[in-house]
């Protein structure tokens, strides 16, 4: 099976991470992933640092592997799990939506993995400078919060800029994209939408009917006129939001708008006022399996891909 740094960097058996997806990346979803031999992480979103402890709590209880938690930093409780990870011990720290720059020297001092998600090459410079252990490249095609640049686009340039190992996101759900990944010169992957249709997953049952049954041309990108754009599948609530953006509706009812939508999405397979995130490749997520079955999948294809290179040339 293939082996990168990261594995002896992380204590991980394959150099697969799990994405931290708000409200949908829970303690779970982490310890089944981990014990698949990949990293799982927990999300902490827009949730309060007693809800981020609760996870971790559950993650532990059901693995004794390595785990991570993402902190979204634009979250108004950032400065309360910054801590938090120091206090349980978290192994790997993700973060996204912002930078990490105030919370790294602490961060490192404890021993904890930092390993920010970046969306640009003077990004990952930078949180090279600052003492990250890792980075995690992530393309436009991802679902979430998103950047301009495509992962082909922006992993060669991430490697050529740092010294670090280099995690690749954004369109990655099956052996190809792993191996592709690997010959940009990433030293692993980050896929979440894969995970979206885990068995560990505990998303509401329509959501996971709506990865499944994806199409190519399944999402949208909406928050552009806000300066935070996120992708998530075409539904009623995304349609309508991306009307309110461009019909000039205020900046604060354009937030308060999506307030709460993907906990209906997640919670309750809300089609008409959820908002379901997922990256472009949610249309080749085509069943549901156990997190450590998807891992040897991914991982078991890109070896394949890999060996057989050469039939391609020639």
């Amino acid at each position: 099976m293939i082996k990168s740094e990261l594995c002896s960097l992380l204590g991980i058996e394959y150099p697969v991470f799990q994405g931290g997806m708000a409200w949908i990346a829970d303690g779970k979803l982490a310890a089944a992933v981990s014990n698949g031999g990949g990293l799982g992480i927990i999300a902490a979103g827009n949730a309060p640092a007693e809800y981020v402890k609760e996870q971790i709590k559950i993650a532990r209880s059901l693995t004794d592997k390595p785990i991570g938690v993402n902190i979204m930093l634009l979250s108004p409780y950032a400065d309360d799990i910054a801590p938090l990870v120091i206090e349980e011990k978290v192994e790997v720290v993700t973060t996204g939506a912002g930078n990490p720059s105030k919370y790294i020297k602490e961060w490192n001092a404890a021993g904890i993995k930092v390993i920010p998600v970046v969306a640009s090459v003077a990004m990952a410079k930078l949180m090279t400078r600052l003492g990250a252990s890792a980075l995690v490249a992530e393309g436009g095609e991802s679902g979430g919060h998103v950047g301009e640049l495509t992962t082909m686009v922006l992993v060669p340039q991430v490697c050529d800029a740092t010294t670090l190992p280099v995690i690749a996101a954004g369109g990655i759900a099956d052996g190809r994209g792993a191996a592709a990944a690997f010959m940009l010169g990433a030293s692993g992957v980050q896929m979440g939408t894969r995970f979206l249709s885990a068995e560990e997953c505990t998303i509401h049952p329509v959501y996971k009917e709506k990865i499944v049954k994806a199409g190519d041309l399944c999402t949208m990108v909406t928050g552009k006129r806000l300066g935070h754009p996120v992708r998530s599948l075409r539904t009623p609530f995304s349609r309508e939001y991306s009307k309110a953006e461009y019909g000039g509706m205020p900046d604060d009812e354009l937030e308060a708008l999506a307030t709460g939508a993907l906990r209906l999405a997640v919670q309750e397979g809300d089609n008409e006022k959820g908002c379901f995130l997922a990256g472009q490749v949610a249309s080749m997520v085509k069943e549901v399996q156990p997190a450590a079955e998807i891992i040897r999948d991914v991982i078991s294809g890109a070896e394949t891909v890999l060996k057989g290179a050469s039939t391609w040339l020639g």
